[in-house]
């Protein structure tokens, strides 16, 4: 025999060695399992539990972890976080009101989405209050809008320059809103009823500044709750008492950005018709994006607006693509006479584009400030002098 046939021998023999010591150890672990799954089985029948095999068994551990676990427990806590996404929801379990309970006494202004009325109710108040703005929602609109609708003024919160909400109705149609009463309607209306009696105010700049820094106050705080209104226009500014009680209301195409992806609008071209061309900047058009900077553009239509007795921007303009050729194309309104230089001047910067240059509802505040402290400090000599003088005594 060679060295290869040793070499052979021996690893045979290695292997039979090897072979023979993991079969004893094989069954040894087998007996050892073997009493182990008894023992265990022998425990669950002590403590009531059945064997894993039922299907039952693991909506019975889970009764019984449901039962044992205690209220304070990181599972608990864990889904109360998760239903705190919730709060801005409006759930309701049913209708607090519905359209029978009101009583709809004068159409304030009809929209595309709603219809806005002064009313009461039938019987008692809602939540303490007589009188009220009633919107309610025309036939087809999503509830999901509406609902969206309510988030955003509950997020929004109380400010004296916004049109707060008292109650709401969206589970069943026409899903309505309550908002609180104002007395004189839309600021757009206002000024159109009252046009000939304010064109002869000697003050009348500084009731229109008075306005705009109301207005400017209200659009700040949608800010400050990473809001953006889409659809702020003369029409959507309600007015209690001018120029100090102007109110920025209608958020139904309002977005919560907190809760987008991206400022990049969602609305499809094919709905092109539900926006306010005249109102939107020429970067929606370009690259359909719309950001805190579009209210910006927006609030300086509205400023040319007030300073024209609420006539629709672009009024040699008759079709939408016109509008929209004209606004890409770097055209603007024509300068309102008799205004200020200084609003004349916002307007100018609110229409800069691109839109990076425009200011900020804080800048724009701040501005107003200014102004509004320049004309306290300067007061007409003459009507001042003939007060204090008093009637002649001839």
């Amino acid at each position: 025999m060679n060295t290869t046939h040793y070499v052979f021998i021996g690893i045979l023999t290695f292997l039979f060695v090897v072979i023979a010591l993991l079969i004893p150890l094989c069954l040894i672990k087998y007996r050892s399992m073997r009493r182990t799954i008894r023992d265990l089985q022998g425990q669950s029948r002590l403590m009531n539990i059945p064997p894993p095999e039922t299907p039952a068994s693991m909506d019975s551990l889970m009764v019984t972890l449901e039962q044992d676990t205690p209220s304070d427990t990181p599972i608990q806590r864990q889904k109360s976080k998760s239903g705190s996404r919730s709060l801005w929801r409006p759930p309701q379990a049913g209708p607090r009101f519905t359209k029978a309970d009101l009583s709809l006494m004068q159409l304030i202004k009809a929209g595309k989405e709603g219809v806005f009325y002064k009313a009461k109710m039938t019987r008692g108040t809602c939540k303490g209050h007589s009188m009220f703005t009633c919107k309610i929602a025309k036939d087809g609109v999503p509830p999901k809008r509406v609902e969206t609708e309510v988030s955003i003024m509950r997020k929004l919160g109380h400010h004296k320059n916004m049109l707060q909400l008292l109650d709401w109705n969206t589970t069943e149609e026409p899903y309505v809103l309550i908002l609180e009463y104002v007395s004189c309607g839309t600021l757009r209306s206002f000024l159109q009823m009252h046009r000939d009696r304010l064109r002869i105010d000697s003050e009348l700049q500084s009731l229109f500044t008075m306005a705009a820094y109301h207005i400017a106050l209200a659009m700040d705080h949608l800010r400050s709750k990473m809001v953006v209104h889409c659809d702020l226009a003369l029409r959507n500014i309600m007015v209690n008492s001018f120029p100090r009680e102007v109110k920025v209301a209608e958020f139904g195409l309002a977005r919560d950005l907190t809760r987008m992806r991206s400022r990049r609008s969602t609305r499809k071209r094919r709905h092109a018709e539900r926006v306010p061309l005249r109102w939107y900047p020429p970067e929606y058009f370009k690259n359909n994006y719309y950001s805190f900077k579009g209210d910006v553009w927006a609030f300086g239509i509205v400023l040319w607006e007030m300073q024209t007795f609420g006539t629709l921007p672009y009024p040699s303009l008759e079709t939408s693509e016109e509008v929209i050729y004209h606004i890409c194309a770097g055209y603007r309104n024509t300068e309102p006479e008799n205004c200020r230089p200084e609003i004349l001047q916002m307007m100018r910067d609110c229409w800069l584009d691109p839109y990076t240059m425009r200011p900020s509802f804080s800048d724009i505040v701040r501005i107003l400030e200014n102004i509004l402290e320049n004309d306290a400090d300067y007061v007409d000599v003459d009507n001042q002098r003939s007060m204090a003088l008093g009637p002649s005594s001839d």
